[in-house]
């Protein structure tokens, strides 16, 4: 087997060795090329390793999935588990007759509890992790506390010094994006990348969870979600822009969410909030990819400012995967009401409410908090705290100990 590649530690890397010790099956998942792999290896290096991306071992597991499955050692780790869906109910079986902690890992490329064949033999039955492209916490190597100290109550002692970054940084970080095989890169390389990175997807990946045969379609469809990212999610108006029926439309949107390019985040609502939006927001998974598809650089930043609006899109993803190694239950969502008065992202936790809004802008004025105080007025007591995130260096109270400003890149410092 060779060695695993000495590469940044994952803060996902905690909560996958605690489950091995006490649960049979761990399904890891996330986007091709995140380092789902590297992070299954590196876990457990002297475990037997079998990669289903190879053929020759998907027509096998495909033939005689119980065959295959009886034949696994008693600690495996099955890689692109998606290429052979039906092995999941012989894994079923199997660990249902021993129920030994830490028998099956395995990592999946696409969404398994999208995919109809996968959900049944899933369900209930393995504990499934979730491991997004490196965060900016990661590629700083800190340990990515913002969200944990935010939903504590403690944000505020914790940045009382300002930030110190530089300005110039924040559109080179959103343009990079977190796939490890970018990292380094010329901006010119890495779009490069990111071409070749969805040309692959669309027509080997998509081909097999879909039956997509042309990826022309899928490819002008992810586009336009870039370019509206932050927007409300309007399907009959994508239809009628993209020339596509509406029926296509849905089913490439559920394609591009199985294969982690897109996440669709719910409107957040209570009964009694009777004039809420309910419509969903897209989100592209990496906004590297997103800036590829927009054909931005760094120094559009300023006279392309607008089109930089997939800075909703990294706070959201970013908050998002550090849930997975702080709290994998909480909720995510976005408020928007019928005024118009919005709040980018929406966090949950049983009841409790905390609000998220995002600005490009290098400080904040009190209108700013308008969306929060329209939450915290809809959620009444269960309100815990907002804060709106912003590009400049400064700390910003607001008079009102349940707000504050924040400067952005507090989200990896802390």
């Amino acid at each position: 087997m060779a060695a695993v590649p000495n590469l940044l530690p994952r803060s996902l890397h905690a909560g996958l060795a605690e489950a091995v010790l006490d649960t049979p099956v761990i399904c890891l998942l996330g986007p091709r090329q995140c380092g789902k792999s590297t992070l299954a290896r590196s876990l457990a290096p002297d475990r037997r390793y079998i990669d289903l991306d190879q053929d020759d071992l998907v027509a096998t597991a495909l033939a005689d999935p119980a065959g295959f499955v009886h034949g696994l050692p008693n600690q495996v780790t099955l890689d692109e588990v998606q290429r052979a869906p039906e092995i999941l109910r012989a894994i079923k079986v199997s660990v249902d007759a021993d129920r030994r902690p830490g028998r099956f890992l395995l990592t999946g490329s696409a969404n398994l509890l999208l995919l109809p064949r996968a959900s049944e033999s899933l369900a209930g039955r393995m504990e499934i992790l979730r491991l997004h492209p490196l965060t900016e916490s990661e590629k700083e190597e800190n340990p990515g506390r913002f969200l944990e100290t935010f939903l504590a109550g403690e944000l505020a002692p914790e940045i009382r010094e300002a930030y110190q970054g530089d300005p110039l940084d924040l559109p080179h970080r959103l343009l990079a994006g977190g796939y490890p095989e970018v990292l380094g890169r010329s901006p010119q390389r890495r779009n490069t990348w990111h071409c070749n990175y969805l040309k692959t997807l669309f027509e080997r990946d998509a081909a097999e969870i879909s039956n997509i045969r042309d990826s022309t379609q899928l490819h002008t469809l992810i586009t336009q979600l870039a370019l509206q990212s932050g927007s409300l999610l309007n399907r009959i108006s994508l239809s009628r822009d993209l020339d596509m029926d509406r029926e296509t439309v849905n089913h490439y949107i559920e394609v591009l969410e199985r294969l982690f390019l897109v996440s669709i985040l719910p409107a957040w609502h209570r009964n009694r909030g009777k004039r809420l939006v309910k419509s969903p927001k897209p989100h592209l998974f990496d906004t590297g990819l997103a800036g590829t598809l927009m054909d931005l650089r760094a120094d559009d930043w300023n006279s392309r400012r607008p089109d930089f609006g997939h800075l909703e899109s990294f706070v959201v993803q970013q908050l998002i995967a550090q849930s997975g190694w702080t709290d994998p239950t909480l909720q995510f969502h976005h408020y928007r009401d019928r005024d118009q008065v919005e709040v980018d992202c929406v966090i949950g936790r049983g009841n409790k409410v905390w609000g998220v809004e995002v600005k490009t802008a290098r400080s904040v004025n009190s209108s700013d908090f308008n969306g929060l105080r329209r939450l915290a007025d809809q959620a009444g007591d269960d309100f815990q705290s907002g804060i709106v995130i912003h590009t400049g260096d400064s700390i910003l109270p607001t008079g009102d100990d349940r707000f504050l400003g924040v400067p952005i890149g507090k989200l990896w410092e802390l």
